[in-house]
């Protein structure tokens, strides 16, 4: 995928002139601690298309590399930070909130932290949420549990609402962590704060089990999800093997972008057919799965099926479409709607099928983050802190080339990362399980 060349520099609420404080509590030398403005990640790293640019004198792309820096904007000590969960559960939430508490504390003395409960609900005094104080003690252990000690909503919340109570809390820096919505309505939340002069900053954490926020190459959350993914597969194929024409059928997350259960099937290959969003296929006709799957059964006597949630939907087509607080469309159950057709087909034909169905999704969900989500989080977290306590604000704290980066929230909003239908990952699946193009 090629790049266009893009505005990657991060609005500053103005120049940083306090030493930072982790000088002193860290307690170890500063060399090689601190991070300049002008260390750069590179975003497009082709070999072909980056000699091509460097020949031809041609700008790059490159995000500021998140970190420490030198001077900051806020003094620690007359600081009031805010910090918010928003939209669905995620393994690591706990985790991330953990890692922004103890940086602020430990790290910069920052002792002023408020908890919103509920998303962005608890800025609206109507809905009468209480805050909490949040300090070390009170996030001791959360890390062991999943879910989000602050709990979360969906649904869009006045924005004038939400930048007087900021306001009035006296906030420097609010933390969001979301995914698309969220990141939609920090964009808003920054440009109002911007038109009514206010010196406070918007971080942004990236939170999507699914891995599919543009120019984030990996988001925390998703390396649980394919653990978790992989037991269930391992179970599904357990069961087929067990039973004459055995079929295991397992949903997965992934309403745009089939990434986890591409890998999910790439670590565990026991799996004969995937079924994502970006790629296009067929129940019925010569091609399609269901022929597919009676000649499978036919010569193996069992197979194993992964979907991801937002695959086949135009078999939904002319039917309702639902939309829930946060506006996205509810997508149809195709879990359900692939077990129904596959027991149709095989009854119409007489053939005597065990079919069993698996979906581990809301388990996932709200279950802790695994040891590699822990410490991709810890990083998150603190790097968010560093963003904040420099005065950045409008960006999102994000992974890109192997660094950690600061990405402005424009570059990143409303557009979605997927799987390339013809890049790597996908042949490697084509080749893992062998099911060709189910497409008539």
């Amino acid at each position: 995928m090629e790049f266009e060349l893009m505005d990657t520099n991060i609005p500053i609420l103005g120049k940083a002139k306090i030493l930072s404080p982790i000088r002193k509590f860290n307690r170890m030398s500063t060399d090689g601690m601190f991070v300049e403005d002008n260390d750069r990640v590179v975003i497009d790293i082709d070999p072909t298309r980056l000699s091509r640019r460097i020949t031809e004198g041609i700008p790059l792309s490159a995000f500021e590399m998140a970190g420490p820096r030198e001077r900051i904007y806020f003094d620690p000590k007359k600081l009031r930070c805010a910090l918010v969960t928003c939209g669905g559960l995620c393994p690591g939430l706990n985790d991330i909130i953990r890692a922004i508490i103890l940086e602020l504390y430990f790290g910069y003395g920052v002792t002023h932290i408020a908890g919103i409960r509920y998303g962005l609900q608890g800025f609206i005094p109507e809905y009468g949420h209480d805050v909490i104080n949040l300090d070390p003690e009170s996030v001791s252990g959360i890390h062991e549990k999943g879910g989000t000690i602050l709990g979360s909503s969906r649904g869009p919340q006045s924005v004038d609402a939400i930048v007087d109570s900021l306001e009035r809390m006296n906030i420097g820096i609010l933390f969001m962590i979301g995914g698309d919505g969220t990141l939609k309505a920090a964009i808003k939340i920054a440009d109002a704060v911007l038109e009514r002069g206010l010196k406070i900053c918007v971080v942004s954490i990236p939170k999507t089990i699914d891995n599919d926020i543009y120019l984030v190459s990996k988001s925390f959350g998703f390396d649980t999800a394919v653990d978790i993914g992989t037991l269930a597969v391992k179970a599904a194929h357990n069961e087929a093997e067990g039973y004459p024409n055995g079929i295991g059928l397992i949903k997965l997350m992934g309403r745009y972008s089939g990434f986890i259960a591409s890998t999910v099937v790439l670590s565990q290959q026991d799996v004969n057919y995937v079924l994502i969003p970006e790629v296009d296929f067929d129940l019925d006709g010569p091609n399609g799965l269901l022929v597919s799957l009676e000649n499978r059964l036919n010569s193996r006597k069992h197979a194993v099926i992964v979907v991801a949630e937002g695959a086949g939907q135009k078999f939904f087509e002319g039917e309702n479409t639902e939309q829930d607080a946060s506006g996205n469309i509810r997508l149809k159950d195709i879990g359900m709607y692939l077990k129904e057709k596959i027991v149709h087909y095989f009854k119409t034909r007489q053939i005597d099928i065990s079919l069993k169905y698996i979906d581990p999704s809301y388990i996932i969900r709200s279950l802790p983050a695994n040891a590699n989500d822990r410490a991709f989080c810890s990083v998150l977290g603190r790097d968010a802190v560093h963003a904040g306590m420099a005065g950045k604000t409008r960006l999102l704290i994000g992974h890109w080339n192997n660094h950690f980066v600061h990405i402005p929230m424009a570059a990143s909003a409303d557009k979605r990362k997927q799987v390339d239908p013809d890049g790597k990952l996908w042949r490697s699946i084509l080749e893992a399980t062998g099911q060709g193009q189910l497409i008539n």
